[in-house]
């Protein structure tokens, strides 16, 4: 990822006019970003803009947009940095170590495990296939949501073509003024009906990381009977397991809705153009209507279609990703596991954890 790239996801953050706009995720993810950003760098790259660009970006993150700046976030502002700063330099610190510590902690549970492999292969193999059950009718559930959403919209969408087309053959004298609300109309309905989607489509994201948690307590007892003196590892594997999942959750509900909210503005153009040719003078108004509205149907129709075999197929490759997540898990405590790799997501776990706490923190000291 370029430095570009991180102030981009910097300035996703430039809005912190109330409490909800800067949120304990948001930090997380600049954190981690910048953090994830960096290790790709040479080592003397890193030692040189660690410390003073992670500060100067989070400081721009405040300072962009001093106008929505209030009172709150001037003291988060003050806050935040330092402990931002010195959790990214601590990020570098502990990774080598951590990852150590994952690979001494595998190593004990494989030594646990091994008089059980064939049980446990057996176990977690049972529980992809509950889970793969479990989330089935969830992905046939986002897939006929997207396609009711999509046929809606559609539906919504058409009347005013053929409602432009009449007013065509009207008087043209009066077609300005006759044509200029269904420009503002045609705006609202499009960021109604997306508002609308967008509103429909989250809490299926919330309905499976409820799943997530049952599968991975139920995966927690199956194999608990196994694991007896080393619970305490198990459980920590198992808890990077869920993190890993619930991820994926987090990950999708923003996919849902960022994919809505550019269908909008692949729509909203439409609107505009219509707002644009009314500005045109009264004589060359119906001439330049006419190719417009004979293809703004098709057209619109097009942008909603891509919309639907892009989205649709989104809860399925969920599925795969979380059935992939628990076979990762029975290679890792597999006896011919390779080298420690996702050290990384205990090590980001830790800094959301640490993240939402000093939040937690900071809420508790201004209440």
């Amino acid at each position: 990822m370029s430095l570009k790239a991180v102030t981009l996801a910097l300035a996703l953050l430039a809005i912190t006019g109330a409490h909800a706009d800067v949120s304990a995720r948001q930090v997380a993810d600049v954190v981690w970003n910048y953090f994830t950003q960096l290790t790709g760098n040479a080592k003397e790259t890193m030692e040189q803009i660690q410390q003073s660009e992670i500060s100067k970006q989070l400081n721009t993150l405040f300072q962009d947009n001093l106008q929505n700046v209030n009172s709150y976030a001037g003291d988060l502002q003050k806050k935040l940095i330092p402990f931002a700063t010195e959790l990214h330099a601590k990020l570098s610190q502990d990774s080598e170590k951590l990852k150590e510590q994952i690979r001494q902690e595998l190593e004990d549970l494989r030594v646990k495990l091994s008089p059980y492999a064939d049980e446990v292969h057996q176990q977690i193999s049972k529980n992809v296939q509950e889970l793969q059950l479990k989330l089935s009718p969830y992905a046939e559930e986002l897939r006929g949501q997207v396609n009711q959403n999509a046929d809606l919209l559609r539906q919504q969408l058409a009347p005013y073509a053929q409602e432009l087309r009449d007013k065509l053959q009207e008087n043209v004298d009066g077609l300005q003024a006759s044509l200029a609300p269904y420009a503002e109309q045609l705006q609202q309905q499009i960021d109604k009906n997306v508002a609308d989607m967008k509103e429909k489509l989250a809490p299926l994201a919330d309905a499976l990381q409820v799943k997530i948690d049952q599968n991975v307590e139920e995966l927690r007892k199956q194999l608990a009977p196994y694991a007896q003196d080393v619970q305490d590892k198990l459980n920590h594997q198992l808890e990077g397991l869920s993190f890993q999942m619930k991820k994926g959750a987090e990950d999708l509900r923003a996919k849902l809705s960022e994919s809505a909210d550019e269908l909008r503005l692949k729509l909203n153009p439409y609107a505009e153009e219509l707002k644009e040719k009314l500005r045109t003078d009264a004589e060359g108004l119906r001439q330049s209507l006419g190719p417009y509205v004979e293809g703004l149907s098709g057209q619109m129709e097009q942008k909603i279609e891509e919309f639907r075999q892009t989205v649709g197929p989104y809860g399925e490759a969920f599925n795969k990703q979380l059935v992939q997540k628990v076979e990762e898990m029975r290679q890792k405590l597999g006896p011919y596991a390779g080298e420690v790799e996702d050290h990384l997501s205990f090590l980001e776990k830790d800094v959301r954890d640490k993240v939402a706490s000093f939040f937690s923190t900071i809420k508790q000291i201004e209440n």
